[in-house]
């Protein structure tokens, strides 16, 4: 009985780690840059798919893919957003229109990255094998890879969140998320900071997908599942709020390794009752302003 709960805790507290990984970058896309970006899960499966390339391929150890695939989502999110979602915004007239045009244009997105790559590394489900030997913790017995995931996710959340609350760059950011009018009246580039946040919610999530790509297998049509999570999380946190994003994760994690030590087949069913019954009792979520 023992050995199960410690392992339902741990299996909830990796999962936990992932989806706060997941939700933290889409809390940065959403809550400050306004774009309800549901390709998100894209960007998870293209870090997933470039360190099982680079793995496979080039022989590079997975955690040093993480240097890899954060920077090129970076890069790719801030260049998305200074072209496609800027020119939304200055057409759209308003920020209502921008809203639901920008999701119009991220529902595109999402088909464009699945099918490109399809394209590239096919429809089957792809995988690979590392730090797959046992550790023992106590009488539980957990993969090594598992471990070592939790513990980056853990450490990449610890960083991020002393990037936002320590730097200048974090304190423009968290000036724009709660008035990007008075942040720009007082010297802040908002439309450069509002390409950063999207570029670091899909660093965010080419990160996440590296760690996952290390305990699961991967294709590329995972990622709207991973979209629908993080959605869940962002409200059960509170919408705009990091910390929650990060409470959230971890609570969703350990509320779907329950359920799936239950019944695995109801464990996504018991995210969207979460999601509809936060929407009835606490729209503005565990953190939310």
């Amino acid at each position: 009985m023992v050995i199960e709960i410690i392992d339902i805790l741990m299996s909830g507290l990796l999962m936990g780690g992932i989806y706060a990984l997941i939700a933290v970058g889409l809390s940065m896309q959403y809550g400050v840059a306004r774009v309800l970006n549901v390709s998100h899960g894209e960007f998870i499966m293209l870090g997933a798919f470039i360190t099982w390339t680079l793995y496979t391929f080039f022989k590079v150890n997975p955690l040093l893919s993480l240097v890899v695939c954060g920077p090129v989502m970076l890069l790719v999110g801030y260049l998305l957003h200074k072209t496609l979602y800027r020119s939304i915004r200055i057409s759209s007239g308003g920020e209502a229109a921008f809203e639901s045009n920008s999701m119009l244009a991220s529902f595109g997105l999402l088909f464009i990255i699945q099918n490109s790559a399809i394209l590239i590394w096919g429809a089957s489900i792809k995988g690979y094998s590392y730090l797959a030997f046992p550790i023992n913790i106590g009488s539980a017995i957990f993969p090594a890879n598992r471990l070592v995931t939790l513990l980056f996710a853990a450490l990449i959340c610890a960083v991020f969140y002393f990037f936002l609350s320590r730097t200048r760059i974090g304190k423009a950011i968290r000036a724009a998320s709660q008035d990007p009018e008075a942040a720009g009246l007082m010297g802040v580039n908002i439309n450069r900071v509002l390409a950063l946040c999207f570029g670091l919610g899909a660093l965010m999530a080419g990160l996440a997908g590296t760690l996952l790509s290390m305990c699961f297998k991967v294709q590329p049509t995972m990622g709207l599942e991973y979209t629908l999570i993080a959605i869940i999380v962002v409200v059960l946190g509170g919408l705009g709020s990091i910390p929650g994003s990060f409470i959230g994760g971890f609570i969703l994690g350990l509320i779907g390794s329950i359920v799936s030590a239950i019944e695995p087949s109801l464990s996504l069913v018991a995210y969207y009752v979460i999601f509809m019954l936060l929407l009835l009792v606490k729209p503005k979520g565990i953190l939310g302003r």
